[in-house]
């Protein structure tokens, strides 16, 4: 064994018979909210008057006053102090796709030489970091410098604990210099309140006491834990986050002994931790579990209002980090760390709650309320269908690249499963007679297929389903384990907004003509289910069969980043987002050139990090054992033996010599087509040249390394390998 590696295994192996730990789950009753400035605590620290002046700003998204802003800051700068915070920070999510923050210290020299500790309104309210240096797309020249972060009080401040001490972190959202967003949040907040109006305005077809709906989102979040002396003995892990290398290991997950196994005392010790830690920031982890793949596992959160679970969610994966490290892991949130067993996505579970209480995607008793369950249902498909493109587009990335289209969950075609039961109800709803007259106090309508009382689990799990109802929300499943959910959920509220929008004005024009209401609403319903067929697909979507099916239905079946991301620049989606004002037309070009630069500098750096493993520790390792493979020969034949006492040796030379001789100019091939790549001064064009001539060296590259990792000796192989990787005791 290479002395790294070996040191590495040791290391490892020490942590397991180490893995006993005091840390132990707590109430989460006695320790949830701890760390978080909530609104309970507010009212602790505010004159009443402010308080309720505060809440009702927040509950109807008015805008907050300066005078008002001091108070809160006071507020909050004593609740950090007493609770020995020193610094404070705005965090924001920039384009980056990890959250940021600049912190600054509560002390100020005073004027006659002592210290104070100081926070205004105006520290609270906005920052100003450099705006140059973050992704933007061409909105900002490097030497124009200026961004503005700006308080988000929807969401609340929380102080972030670490060895070095605490840290007052105040969600805010991240706009350039001349006004455009340079963040996924505020994009994010203009979608909620688009879907926010939009499905208000269709509710009150129903009920007139609705006057704001809730996006609501549940994260479950996949990841990989591997131990940290194997992982700084990766550097492919290191720097890309995956590995490069690796011959599969003769055990998998092919018993499938480990989804919903024993969780080992290790990985239990590190969940415990992260739980306690979660807790207290507010993050309400609920469940946790071994997943599908070897040292694969998740955890998942009880459902909240969009925008605060998706900061939970950034929070969350950084406090994953944090607390990997205290148990000697490193957490893997790349999409596909390991080849041949599942990757990690990041199901988010979304719904609409009315200010009365009311799921409007859960079906009710009474026809009333399923006629309001199917307007909501049949309008989130049929958005689905119209802009199955976008949705496709939104979830787009290097790395999500090794899971859309490839042999797992979910594939790059967006398609909706419904469920027996819901998809036999839309066809009966489509074929049935439309009545002359519509009585809303009877049990059954006219006309009308009644929907039978339906439970929770009205459907069944389609794990193959990009978008899949199941009960009383739909779970996007598409999206990756290391994205920010903030970009699909931004999507996929305009989409679903979009299309309400154009709901209410059909029904609104049948009426106008003398239609009775919920005649006219059953209608339009009736004419989407219709149009929106082909989007419902109940099957397997594994199977090469759909892929054809697909095809014949017409829905897209993009399987690369670069040609998925062009649908955000065509007019018709320039045109939506500018319509409900979430992106301007300057926003979404500069939010497709970053997306596709991200692309290939990702690539750009997996290509430079496979030639220098190969160069310098692959081929070297190969020589080394070769050399020792030509002595033995050698040593045989001088001692007369026959060449047939010796052919497997060289057997092995000669495959050995093959597959170095064919990585090393692999190599330097791949170094040329990245050289000629990066030549190419459109970025559409250079994301694709990375995308079809540099990729493919990839996988041909490995091919032949894995090849020289069976022949090899065990001993001299530089890098740790799947097996030992892998599995956790």
């Amino acid at each position: 064994m290479s002395n790294s590696r070996f040191k590495a295994v040791e290391e490892a192996t020490k942590h397991i018979f180490s893995a006993k730990s005091n840390v132990k789950a707590q109430r989460a009753v006695n320790i949830y909210g701890k760390n978080v400035f909530t609104i309970v605590k507010m009212r602790e620290y505010l004159p009443k008057t402010v308080y309720k002046e505060l809440t009702t700003a927040i509950e109807e998204g008015k805008q907050i006053t300066h005078e008002m802003a001091e108070y809160i800051a006071q507020a909050m700068k004593a609740w950090a102090i007493e609770n020995e915070t020193t610094h404070y920070t705005h965090w924001f999510q920039p384009l980056t796709g990890s959250t940021a923050e600049k912190h600054d210290s509560f002390f100020e020299p005073d004027s006659d030489g002592s210290a104070i500790e100081k926070f205004t309104a105006d520290a609270l309210v906005q920052q100003e970091p450099d705006a140059s240096s973050f992704p933007n797309g061409g909105i900002r020249n490097t030497f124009e410098a200026r961004g503005y972060t700006a308080w988000d009080p929807s969401s609340p401040a929380f102080i972030f604990e670490s060895s070095s001490g605490k840290t007052l972190c105040i969600p805010t959202v991240f706009v350039s210099y001349t006004g455009e967003s340079l963040d996924y949040k505020a994009p994010l907040l203009k979608a909620i309140a688009s879907i926010d109006k939009a499905a208000t305005d269709v509710a009150q077809y129903f009920d007139k006491s609705v006057t704001k709906v809730n996006a609501s989102l549940g994260i479950e979040q996949e990841y990989f834990l591997v131990d940290l002396a194997l992982y700084n003995a990766r550097p492919d892990l290191q720097l890309t986050g995956r590995t490069l290398f690796g011959h599969i290991s003769a055990k998998g997950q092919q018993l499938e002994d480990h989804y919903f196994g024993a969780i080992p005392e290790r990985v239990l010790a590190y969940m415990v931790d992260l739980e306690n830690e979660s807790l207290k920031l507010g993050i309400p982890l609920k469940t946790r579990h071994n997943e599908v793949a070897p040292s694969q596992f998740e955890c998942a959160p009880m459902y909240e209002e969009i925008n605060l679970a998706i900061d939970h969610n950034q929070l969350l994966m950084n406090v994953m980090e944090q607390v990997a490290l205290r148990h000697n892991f490193k957490v893997l949130l790349h999409e596909k760390p390991y080849s041949g067993v599942n990757g990690s996505g990041k199901h988010n579970n979304w719904s609409l709650i009315t200010n009365t209480g009311v799921n409007l995607l859960s079906p009710g008793k009474t026809p009333k309320n399923n006629l309001m369950f199917l307007t909501f249902f049949v309008n989130t498909i049929k958005a689905v269908f119209e802009h199955a493109d976008l949705l496709r587009a939104s979830i787009a990335s290097h790395s999500n690249d090794h899971r859309l289209g490839a042999n797992e969950a979910p594939p790059a075609i967006i398609s909706i499963f419904l469920g027996s039961q819901l998809d036999e109800i839309l066809e009966e709803v489509e074929s049935a007679r439309v009545a002359k007259k519509v009585k809303s106090e009877a049990n059954l309508w006219h006309g009308i297929p009644k929907i039978p009382d339906l439970k929770l689990d009205n459907t069944d799990r389609n794990r193959t389903s990009p978008f899949a109802f199941t009960g009383n929300k739909f779970e996007f499943r598409a999206v990756g384990s290391s994205a920010n959910s903030a970009l699909p959920m931004t999507v996929l509220n305009a989409i679903v907004a979009t299309q309400l929008i154009e709901f209410k004005a059909e029904v609104d024009k049948q009426i106008k003509k003398g239609t009775k209401k919920d005649l006219a609403i059953l209608n339009v319903v009736r004419k989407y289910i219709k149009e929106s067929k082909a989007i419902r697909f109940e099957g397997n979507g594994y199977s090469e069969e759909w892929e054809i099916e697909a095809a014949a239905r017409g829905l897209a079946n993009i399987k690369s980043t670069p040609k998925a991301l062009d649908v955000y620049v065509t007019p018709e989606s320039l045109e939506l987002f500018e319509t409900l004002g979430i992106y301007n037309k300057r926003e979404s070009e500069a939010r497709h050139e970053i997306l596709l630069e991200n692309f290939f500098k990702k690539l750009q750096i997996e290509a430079r990090v496979i030639g220098e493993i190969v160069t310098s520790q692959i081929a070297p390792a190969c020589i080394t054992y070769q050399n020792e493979l030509i002595e033995n020969v050698k040593g045989l034949k001088d001692l007369g033996l026959p060449k047939e006492s010796y052919s497997s040796q060289l057997n092995y030379l000669e495959r050995i010599s093959k597959h170095v001789n064919t990585i090393l100019e692999k190599a330097e091939e791949m170094r040329q087509a990245r050289k000629k790549a990066n030549t190419i001064d459109d970025i559409r064009e250079r994301a694709i040249a990375y995308d079809e001539v540099v990729k493919p060296f990839f996988d041909d590259i490995r091919y032949h390394v894995n090849k020289l990792e069976k022949l090899v000796d065990d001993a001299k192989w530089p890098l740790p390998k799947l097996r030992e990787l892998l599995f956790i005791h």
